[in-house]
Parts: structure tokens; C-alpha cells; sequence
């Protein structure tokens, strides 16, 4: 089910979240939540999403890479190239703005995947910037908190 995207300036947007502990992923509703998640990203023609967006102060994010969609739970980067890139970001919780961001070109990510297996996968150019920009919602960080400058998209 398509669910209700939060945008500025909810103040869910701005908390930060709190961890799933690893037998939370045998709840049913919890399961669903995800199908929902991944559901409302594809509708909105994004290419993540994160639970606070949904008003959900959990951590967990949806990234689309080469396989598709996927869910990753307590995401964390544990490794930072030194290169860095510039690109334009913008947001579903942010709609009409676009900004210019800087972000590591490549890292490294620890998750649980929504069963609860253990993921470490390295992240470079786009969806490094993807896992960066999810993963900051989770801290209660937006986009325009970091871009140089913001605008209006139309």
C-alpha cells in the first residue's frame, strides 16, 4: 500500500531514529511496513526511501542499486573514501527544491537486510550518494542541511 510521504516541516523529519532490534524482523506488520515502503518509493519514482519519511522512527531505508530495490536495516558507513563528489539531490520530503551536495565518492555499509542477515557491501558514485542521503534522514538530516546552494526545480 502507497503510504503518505511526510514533507518539510514535519518535525518527524528532524528526530532521530531508533534501531531495530533483530527479532522486531519476525513481526508481520513490520514485514509489511517494508512492502509498503518499497511500494511508495516506486510510486514516487524515487530511488530511496527512508522510514522517518513515512513517519516511522525506525532505521531502516530502501536503496535502489542494480538489483532493485532493497531493504537495509540499521544501516551504518563504515568506511569513507577521501574523494568526494558534488552532485544535485533532491527529496521526496522536500518537494521543489534541489540543491548541490557533497558527499564521499565511495563507502563502506553495514546492515541487516529485512530477514535479519548481516550485509557489508561497498557503495561508490550514485549509490554511495543514495546510502549517504537515506542514511542521514535516520539522524533527522535533510538534503538543504548540507547542500552549498538550493533552489527551485521545476
Amino acid at each position: 500500500m502507497k503510504l503518505k510521504v511526510l514533507t518539510i516541516p514535519n518535525e518527524l523529519l528532524r528526530e532521530v531514529s531508533k534501531e531495530i532490534k533483530k527479532e522486531q524482523l519476525q513481526d508481520k506488520d513490520l514485514q509489511k511496513l517494508f512492502d509498503d515502503m518499497i511500494e511508495t518509493m516506486k510510486a514516487e519514482d524515487g530511488v530511496g526511501i527512508a522510514a522517518p519519511q513515512i513517519g516511522q522512527q525506525i532505521r531502516a531505508i530502501v536503496v535502489t542499486l542494480e538489483n532493485g530495490p532493497e531493504i537495509y536495516i540499521n544501516p551504518e558507513i563504515t568506511k569513507r573514501s577521501l574523494r568526494k563528489q558534488k552532485g544535485e539531490e533532491g527529496c521526496l520530503s522536500v518537494p521543489e527544491l534541489r540543491g548541490i551536495v557533497e558527499r564521499y565518492q565511495s563507502i563502506c555499509i553495514k546492515a541487516l537486510d529485512r530477514h535479519g542477515n548481516p550485509i557489508n557491501l561497498d557503495a561508490s558514485n550514485l549509490g554511495a550518494i543514495i546510502f549517504q542521503h537515506e542514511i542521514d534522514h535516520l539522524d533527522g538530516i535533510l538534503f538543504i542541511d548540507r547542500a552549498k546552494n538550493v533552489y527551485q526545480f521545476e
